[in-house]
């Protein structure tokens, strides 16, 4: 039996799509109010629950041998407490289900995120390089999936669960609704900008190759205490990414731009705005989107294609042309 935490999310139902497709029992934890129509279609197995519960959670993991857990408090905006009930005491609260329970593999989902905000033309950083580096002030999201990875590996070091910890980044695909949907919205209104001059390379996933790579190393005996980069699917700059989607959807290239340090900056007064006036909503633009779209920094995938063999299996244009179909006819 395979748990998923967050399978109605992007990430978790591509997991469960890929796993139900090669005949392996799914269980998914779910709440009562969670749209499971999807999960449905797939003949996936629920136990009602959140991972702040802590009942729930040991019901849940009862002969469970793999645990992915992909549910945290998503998005650069919103209260710290909120950060820290869900993604922080969540993730110590599925651990010690899982432990408890004598589960043989926990897949930890974490973020490239977690690496902080490094940058530089030409810099490349692989699964060495420290967490946490020059996060902002308002980097609840980084800094919470932090403090995450610091409960998953103490649990692992202590011998109280196998571990392996997956870091994503910016994911796309069918079931997408936040991303796909805002930048077809932005294209088509002509509103959309490069950000700097647009050359630089994303690190950008498709859900279904990620939701691969993760199955392969959940299990794989080898990468039991292994952290893995798993954040891109080949060579891709910003200017690329956003023109097709434009071809996609009949648009022209994107033309205007905006200097990196403008927007950086631009965001940051949005952000402190937002915090001194208590905003709800986020601003329009944050610096950890700037940073997501703009930045130079790569992160590195050599190693789980090095140890693991893992390859993508979806194209870019073939993944883009699939997460913009769906968009189009789920928006």
């Amino acid at each position: 039996m395979n748990l998923i935490t967050g399978a109605t999310g992007l990430l978790g139902s591509h997991i469960a799509a890929k796993l139900r497709a090669d005949g392996k029992d799914v269980r998914a934890l779910v709440r009562s109010s969670s749209d499971t129509s999807f999960l449905d279609t797939l003949g996936v197995e629920k136990a009602v629950g959140d991972i702040t519960d802590r009942d729930s959670l040991t019901r849940a993991m009862d002969g469970v041998e793999i645990v992915y857990h992909v549910a945290a408090r998503v998005g650069d905006w919103g209260p710290w407490p909120e950060f820290v009930d869900i993604t922080i005491d969540g993730t110590r609260n599925v651990v010690e289900a899982a432990a408890g329970a004598g589960v043989k593999r926990f897949l930890h989902i974490s973020s490239i995120s977690a690496y902080g905000h490094p940058d530089g033309a030409g810099l490349v950083l692989d699964e060495s390089a420290p967490l946490g580096y020059n996060l902002h002030k308002w980097s609840y999201y980084s800094r919470a999936k932090v403090e995450a990875e610091k409960i998953v590996w103490s649990a692992h070091e202590k011998g109280d669960l196998p571990v392996t910890v997956i870091r994503p980044s910016w994911l796309y695909g069918e079931r997408d609704r936040a991303s796909m949907p805002r930048l077809i919205r932005a294209i088509k209104a002509r509103k959309a900008k490069l950000v700097g001059d647009g050359t630089n390379r994303l690190n950008l996933t498709y859900a279904g190759n990620e939701a691969d790579g993760c199955i392969l190393a959940a299990e794989a005996e080898k990468a039991a205490g292994e952290a893995y980069n798993l954040c891109n699917d080949g060579a891709i700059t910003q200017a690329e990414y956003l023109n097709k989607i434009a071809a996609q959807i009949g648009a022209k290239p994107l033309s205007k731009k905006v200097p990196y340090k403008v927007a950086y900056k631009a965001a940051f007064m949005m952000e402190l705005f937002g915090h001194m006036f208590g905003k709800k909503n986020p601003p329009l633009v944050t610096r950890y989107s700037v940073w997501l779209i703009g930045r130079k920094v790569f992160f590195s995938t050599d190693k789980i294609e090095r140890e693991l063999g893992y390859s993508p299996a979806v194209g870019y244009d073939e993944g883009i042309a699939r997460s913009v179909d769906w968009a189009l006819k789920n928006s």
